[in-house]
């Protein structure tokens, strides 16, 4: 699903770069050679961030602390997703009402309607159903090849019992993790969270590498940097959660790491007939990231939010639901600076 939204992104470029521009570029202190030096300095500083942040959860084997089963896991979880929803209510979704009521579209069939909005509303209810139908059909697809109970032994261990379809077989599997349900879940989410993720971090690189303008791309190394780490941690939190393969996992997290490095390669390619102002890329750009803000914020909202708070463990401790909610709030707060910053 990720790759499908980024080949649809590369192959809206064209357009976006033909696109006519109907107002004047704001006046910048254009520097191409200095621009290149920071553009370098922003794609390495963003790779090692990104793949940093990524990594950090998924070490949890390593670094038990870090492990899904436990308590310092939740508050890790909590921080990433105050990043992901202020992500989405600060900086993407700003930006995505910015770009479709900007004075170069003096043209557009939805005048005054806030589109942003709505599309980004839109978005987030196409994540309920997707996030819904696809833990539903692999609920299902368990089924057929047998039904997965659990029962707590005394020690809090879980013992699961298969009854398959042909056969009666008992099996004294122990597991310390989660349900083959919230399991199934986990991984729906983390897929689905990587694709919101992606598709307004492409947007990111190519609005940055196709800048011509060190003093705009000075503050947005730094902000852009920290940014990625955190997301990362988010999305990374989620991998490990989901407790796939190994070779999945590294697939996923060198596709997020690389993703706003590529966007920048790109942009950095058409900065010479690359024009930000046009109406072409003005509503493309408006679009994609009206819809990455509504994924994530649902996803930070019910996903991690509402399913972590609400958790048993969490609801039966006080110290672990203050630690959470101060997590989340220094989470959130952190990014909120950093778009002052930038």
């Amino acid at each position: 699903m990720a790759k499908v939204v980024f080949w649809s992104i590369l192959l809206l470029l064209p357009a976006i770069v033909l696109g006519e521009c109907t107002c004047d570029s704001e006046d910048e202190e254009r520097n191409k050679p200095e621009a290149l030096k920071y553009k370098m300095v922003a794609l390495a500083a963003i790779l090692v961030s990104s793949a940093i942040g990524v990594c950090i959860p998924v070490l949890g084997k390593a670094i038990p602390a870090l492990s899904p089963d436990k308590n310092f896991f939740f508050i890790i979880k909590a921080f990433a997703a105050g990043v992901i929803l202020a992500t989405g209510f600060i900086h993407v979704l700003p930006d995505a009402f910015e770009s479709l009521t900007s004075p170069c579209l003096k043209e557009h069939p939805w005048g005054d309607f806030p589109f942003s909005g709505f599309v980004a509303m839109v978005a987030a209810m196409g994540t309920l159903m997707v996030d819904t139908y696809a833990t539903s059909y692999y609920n299902k697809k368990g089924m057929k090849s047998g039904v997965v109970t659990q029962s707590r032994d005394e020690e809090g261990a879980t013992n699961v019992h298969s009854h398959a379809a042909h056969g009666h077989a008992h099996g004294s599997l122990l597991v310390t993790g989660d349900s083959e349900s919230e399991l199934l879940r986990y991984r729906v989410i983390s897929q689905v969270l990587e694709l919101g993720i992606i598709v307004h971090s492409v947007i990111i690189g190519i609005a940055l590498g196709a800048s011509e303008s060190p003093k705009t791309i000075r503050p947005l190394v730094g902000a852009l940097t920290f940014h990625q780490f955190f997301e990362g941690m988010g999305l990374g939190g989620s991998i490990a959660q989901a407790k796939l393969k190994s070779r999945v996992i590294a697939i996923m997290a060198l596709f997020f790491s690389l993703t706003t490095p590529i966007g920048i390669v790109i942009g950095i390619g058409i900065t010479n007939v690359y024009d930000e102002n046009s109406p072409t890329a003005l509503i493309v750009e408006g679009v994609f990231n009206s819809a990455s803000a509504g994924i994530l914020i649902y996803m930070a909202l019910v996903d991690f939010l509402a399913a972590d708070f609400m958790h048993p463990r969490m609801q039966g401790n006080g110290k672990l639901q203050l630690g959470a909610n101060v997590s989340l709030l220094l989470g959130a707060g952190l990014m909120a600076l950093i778009a002052k910053w930038a």
